[in-house]
């Protein structure tokens, strides 16, 4: 595949993307074992959609998530190592990230409010905080650097939701054993579609695709590493890979690893967790960057074949069985 070199700006992004749902700190890359029991078993069978949507719904329970103890790689950047950093989120769209990492910067901030979301990071002796507000950046998702909104990546972390009103197939059993349902998600800039794939006896999300509204894979993850939480009767995943493919420009990829969740507890307490710095000698809106104008010689990578179709007339059948 041809290669494409990065303005110094979308370089910031590429890491900063990499970075938007985790932290936590080591320069190895060891596989990680799972250390934690299974989920216990919740159907024999295939099940309605109702018994389905009941079991995953139980993550509601959870507002929020906070951890000192994960780490994140960049795929899409392999020379990069491993970074470091605190995670605190909480529903709907309250999110922070501070972040070291190691020689390359001094450190990166990055979250989310009901208004807004932004990363600021280290160029050169100073920073650059970049921000969009949250309703305007959807309304230009088709064209935007990051193609999906920072609701999304909470659900790849194991917050997903089904309503059985947007389903529009499903479940069903593959072939490979999971389960399969289909939603409609409704945006400002049309419906998208999500494929959501599932343990078929424990009923958490194992896979996530999101098709934009012409059809094309913009979003994808993987969770594994699952821990069930007793307390909650839900289970969220210990280690999560995301890949954001926007229309043009390269696929982000990034591995998260999470020790330890510390749940419906903040483990901070600074009253300004989740207001934007502004330190920042420069401020960027990110609604200005769009995929139409990127800098000169910055060309779209090949479209990669994909799993799915998201065509809604009709839909695509499953790949698997009834």
């Amino acid at each position: 595949m041809e290669r494409y070199a990065l303005p110094g700006w979308l370089c910031s992004l590429v890491v900063i993307a990499g970075l938007f749902v985790t932290g936590g700190a080591t320069c190895s890359r060891q596989p990680v074992l799972n250390l934690f029991p299974p989920p216990p078993t919740v159907f024999q069978a295939v099940p309605t959609l109702e018994e389905l949507a009941a079991t995953t719904n139980r993550t509601q329970s959870i507002t929020q998530l906070s951890t000192n103890s994960a780490s994140v790689e960049v795929l899409s950047m392999p020379d990069l190592p491993r970074l470091g950093a605190t995670l605190n989120l909480e529903r709907e769209r309250n999110f922070r990230l501070r972040a070291s990492l190691p020689i390359l910067f001094a450190g990166i901030d990055m979250g989310s409010n009901s208004d807004l979301f932004w990363f600021e990071v280290p160029e050169g002796v100073s920073k650059t905080l970049y921000y969009a507000k949250h309703e305007q950046y959807q309304k230009q998702l088709a064209k935007a650097i990051l193609p999906v909104d920072p609701t999304w990546m909470m659900d790849a972390l194991g917050l997903v939701q089904i309503d059985p009103a947007m389903v529009m197939a499903g479940p069903v059993a593959r072939t490979d054993g999971k389960l399969e349902v289909r939603s409609r998600v409704v945006m400002s800039d049309g419906t998208y579609q999500r494929v959501l794939m599932m343990d078929p006896s424990a009923g958490f999300v194992t896979d996530q695709f999101l098709y934009a509204p012409s059809g094309s894979l913009i979003a994808k993850s993987h969770a594994s590493r699952h821990a069930y939480y007793a307390d909650y009767q839900c289970s969220i995943p210990h280690q999560v890979e995301i890949h954001l493919i926007p229309a043009t420009g390269p696929t982000l990829s990034m591995k998260i690893e999470v020790g330890s969740y510390a749940i419906n507890q903040l483990l901070s307490g600074d009253p300004q967790l989740f207001a934007m710095p502004t330190s920042a000698p420069q401020r960027i809106d990110l609604t200005t960057l769009s995929s139409g104008n990127q800098s000169p010689g910055f060309s779209s990578l090949s479209k990669q074949p994909i799993e799915y179709s998201a065509a809604l007339q009709p839909p695509q059948p499953f790949r698997g069985r009834r």
